[in-house]
């Protein structure tokens, strides 16, 4: 790194290790050296990087030899001999003799033995690889290593799956600028490693995986094979121990077409494997649904609460089920659409006789009309998913038993019944896991995060997601939430996450005091990073390690699949006479 010039850069002789390396450098002696942070002096040929892991060795009198690890969180290089900014040009030119000299600054990663003493300046320093490298980052006290992607060199970067399926912690967040972060791209990969790269082990064939989906109709094909893959990208999952394969069991669910009389679900690009999902009245009024259907941030203003629990406790009390399609009768009055039922609803508010027995007796009118308003503007977001006037299926239903991956399309349904969906899925299968027992496991993926637990205001989603959070643990199920700005996410949510992942921040987001964790340095590359770059925190490393992950091996759009899936069994035909009315439905059948 010497210029023309320029002054000797040092001696020739380089220690080295054990393991046969040379040394890279020695311990900085005109900076301060302690346990958790320390600089070093790079040698003339040599350069450390972002995000290098280097160890060096200290004798502790009484103790031995002690180990300190670190990872790179800065470099720096400058002109030694120089005093001026323009002294750069006489340096340039050999008339002011100078030296380049670089140096890094260490962030302490692992001391071993716990002995907490600074190196000593001049100790010679060391590139980690290897075993090395294994140790400095606790890789080697991992029995459950989960790969999550690659260094900057290419080594494989491990996350401790104790703090991810609830033995020690769980959950993740995934924060990023939309359309450049791949939060939803780098979400799949773990799941991929998951289920694929054996750390799960028998509980494998239990876990299962609930993804809901608004990014347009991308993750349809995640059972598709994508035509771009190649040995180059073969060899990067290689790499961490991973097959490039697409999802082996994946089942798909999309809302039904509006308008359509056989229920059709409503997608355009893949026309086999999905079904169509929606509620009936009697499930509606049975499971006491009403409250998801005021889960906007208008809704939390407004002191209307007490009436939605009024009106679905009623709801649950008087509507009968009638007929095989889950249509209800309340009193005399027969419900076939959703459009039926809040008629029926709002008769019941403005009828003097019943407004006391449906809304409760000290409700003021005024309360009472701004539940009808809201009521009402919820008939077309959601006359599509409540209904009792389609033939039922029987195959409906959301569920996660029969796929290892469950994809619902939220995309062409409006924010307010994406969140219905979103909150009555979710209260559904926390019941389902906390009736089974532990045992198995569901991550459940969301995105826009944001959208469904805001910081400020109450709603029975954010309760729901709450839940999971704080207890999602103990029953099995791990919430991998990905959001923009995880400071607009609520704040119990985000600190019961063991595992912190940031991806492309805008600059004013990275300020944050939600992305503490970050050392300085990677606050500002957060900003800089590409797709495919993620920032990893986890417990057990106090540093967080930057990694890079593969494009998908399956498709993300319907221009990319290649092999199809094998073809799903033959589901058995329903019996020949199994849509003719029932003798007790009213007309018309």
């Amino acid at each position: 790194m010497s210029e023309p010039g320029s002054a000797s850069a040092g001696p020739t002789h380089r220690p080295m290790a054990t393991d046969g390396s040379v040394s890279i450098g020695r311990v900085l002696g005109i900076e301060d050296a302690t346990p958790l942070q320390w600089h070093v002096a790079l040698n003339e040929d040599d350069y450390l990087q972002l995000d290098d892991v280097v160890t060096t060795r200290r004798e502790v009198p009484g103790v031995g030899d002690v180990l300190l690890a670190g990872v790179v969180t800065q470099v720096q290089a400058r002109h030694e001999g120089a005093s001026f900014g323009s002294d750069v040009f006489l340096i340039s030119d050999g008339v002011l003799p100078a030296r380049i000299q670089e140096t890094a600054e260490i962030t302490t990663t692992r001391v071993e033995p716990e002995c907490y003493v600074p190196p000593l300046p001049g100790s010679p320093v060391f590139r980690a690889v290897g075993e090395n490298r294994d140790q400095a980052l606790y890789f080697d006290q991992m029995e459950r290593k989960l790969p999550v992607g690659t260094a900057r060199e290419g080594s494989p970067v491990y996350l401790n799956l104790d703090f991810l399926d609830g033995s020690r912690g769980a959950h993740i967040s995934i924060s990023g600028i939309s359309g450049v972060a791949t939060k939803t791209s780098y979400a799949l990969f773990l799941l991929h490693s998951l289920f694929r790269s054996g750390v799960l082990e028998a509980r494998a064939t239990n876990t299962k995986a609930l993804v809901f989906s608004v990014k347009g109709e991308d993750l349809l094909f995640l059972d598709y094979a994508n035509r771009r893959l190649d040995d180059d990208l073969r060899d990067k999952y290689a790499r961490v121990g991973l097959p490039a394969e697409p999802f082996a069991s994946a089942g798909f669910y999309c809302p039904p077409t509006p308008d359509d009389p056989t229920g059709s679900p409503h997608v355009t690009g893949r026309t086999s494997g999905v079904e169509a999902f929606w509620w009936t009245l009697q499930e509606f009024c049975a499971g006491e649904l009403l409250p998801f259907v005021f889960t906007d941030a208008e809704d939390e203003r407004h002191q209307y609460t007490m009436v939605i629990h009024q009106v679905a406790a009623r709801l649950r009390r008087e509507a009968e089920p009638i007929g095989q399609d889950g249509a209800v009768k309340v009193g005399l009055t027969v419900c076939r659409t959703y459009h039926e039922l809040v008629e029926l609803i709002v008769a019941r508010l403005t009828d003097d006789d019943t407004r006391a027995e449906w809304a409760g007796p000290v409700t003021g009118a005024g309360t009472i009309n701004a539940f009808i308003r809201r009521l009402n503007s919820s008939l077309a977001p959601l006359r599509t998913l409540i209904r009792a006037d389609l033939p039922d299926t029987g195959h409906r239903s959301i569920s996660t038993i029969n796929h290892q991956v469950t994809v619902v399309d939220l995309h062409n349904l409006r924010e307010r019944a994406q969140r219905f969906v979103v909150g009555v899925v979710l209260a559904a299968e926390t019941a389902r896991k906390e009736a089974a027992g532990p045992g198995s496991l569901l991550f459940t993926m969301i995105d826009e995060l944001n959208k469904y637990a805001p910081r400020e205001g109450n709603s029975p989603i954010k309760d729901v997601l709450l839940d999971i959070a704080e207890r999602g643990r103990s029953l099995g199920i791990i919430l991998i939430g990905a959001q923009q700005t995880a400071s607009e996410v609520e704040r119990r949510i985000v600190s019961n996450s063991s595992i912190r992942v940031v991806g492309r921040l805008d600059a004013a987001e990275a300020g944050r005091p939600e992305y503490g964790f970050l050392p300085p340095s990677q606050r500002t590359r957060a900003t800089l990073a590409k797709p495919g770059t993620m920032f990893i925190s986890q417990p057990e490393i106090p540093v967080p390690l930057a990694v890079e992950f593969p494009f998908p091996a399956w498709a993300t759009r319907q221009s990319e699949c290649g092999t199809p899936p094998p073809a799903p069994a033959t589901r058995p035909a329903a019996p020949a006479f199994s849509r003719l009315p029932d003798p007790d439905d009213p007309p018309p059948f």
